[in-house]
């Protein structure tokens, strides 16, 4: 029997488990990482029955095993920020939720309080410790599906999912412009705009990003595509639909601003998410389409894009 919180994580031995050493409880019946079981024995943050112990200990049937997370200090404090929240899913280990637009994942020197890391702590009822993990990010100006763990565990696992087919995101953007192909994969590497705090662009020297894409429609001007990332560069797909003339509508960053029809946001949204639960192992699948995609049969974001 294993429990969870975001300080520690304990494990009660079973009767089969009697004899086995430390470590074998932490990986194999706990799922510790090697590395986060190398990082907790450095600093002696392995316990058995609440005491301090090595790895190579025996346990016994009925012994409690523990972990200790390291617990980092946020670099800005959480703040209140209340807003309605559009959770899909919620469990002690996991939150999926609908990300509006705009709003910063993250909080940040510009958005110390209007920040969706704030909004999930006041949503959370303000709790002490509070420490935001994200799974994956969204820029301010993308809206839609994120994954956030609960725990440091949950974290950890999620993110060994991403950019494997275990953890898949699909996206829905308007562009400026129509491809010349109607499906294709955009393979060009992504670096930094030297002197840019957060421009990118495309790079020899960058690295290797990969986008897949599919035009869904398309009304002579504009195209509403269908995109899936093999790699999770800052900016990859509004970079990459910007380098093939196509940029997304309404980013300020690569294409032009439209205000009027994305007031402080784009035409760009995370529209399906495919993982499976960092502690149970079920697949989990989420669906999210946005108003401007206009109407959209769900059944479009499972294409092939051969």
């Amino acid at each position: 029997m294993t429990g969870l919180d975001n300080k520690r994580m304990d494990h009660v031995v079973l009767p089969e488990e009697e004899g086995r050493r430390v470590r074998d409880i932490l990986r194999r019946s706990m799922g510790v990482s090697y590395s986060a079981l190398k990082s907790a024995k450095w600093d002696g943050r392995i316990f058995l029955n609440g005491e301090n112990v090595l790895t190579d200990t025996k346990v016994r049937e009925g012994d409690t095993v523990s972990i200790l997370w390291p617990q980092p200090t946020p670099v800005y404090q959480p703040r209140k920020y209340r807003i309605p929240l559009d959770i899909r899913y919620e469990d002690g280990h996991l939150i999926i939720l609908n990300k509006p637009a705009p709003l910063a994942s993250q909080s940040s020197r510009n958005h110390p309080d209007d920040s969706l890391e704030n909004a999930v702590y006041t949503y959370l009822g303000c709790p002490e410790g509070f420490i935001y993990r994200p799974v994956n990010r969204l820029d301010r100006g993308t809206s839609g599906l994120m994954a956030i763990a609960r725990t440091p565990h949950a974290q950890f696992q999620a993110q060994q999912q991403l950019h494997t087919p275990r953890f898949r995101r699909r996206y829905l953007a308007m562009t400026d412009g129509i491809p010349e192909k109607r499906t294709g994969v955009i393979d060009m590497p992504i670096g930094k705009v030297p002197g840019a705090t957060v421009k990118r662009t495309i790079d020899p020297d960058g690295k290797r990003s990969v986008t897949r894409y599919r035009v869904l429609q398309d009304d002579g001007k504009h195209a509403l595509m269908l995109l899936e990332l093999e790699t999770g560069r800052t900016h990859q797909i509004r970079v990459h639909l910007s380098a093939i003339g196509c940029p997304v509508r309404g980013d300020f960053l690569y294409g032009t601003e439209q205000p009027d029809a994305f007031p402080g946001r784009f035409a760009l949204h995370s529209a399906m998410l495919e993982m499976e639960h960092p502690i149970t192992g079920k697949p989990l699948c989420f669906i999210s389409l946005p108003e401007w995609a206009g109407p959209l049969g769900t059944d479009v974001l499972f294409m092939d894009f051969d």
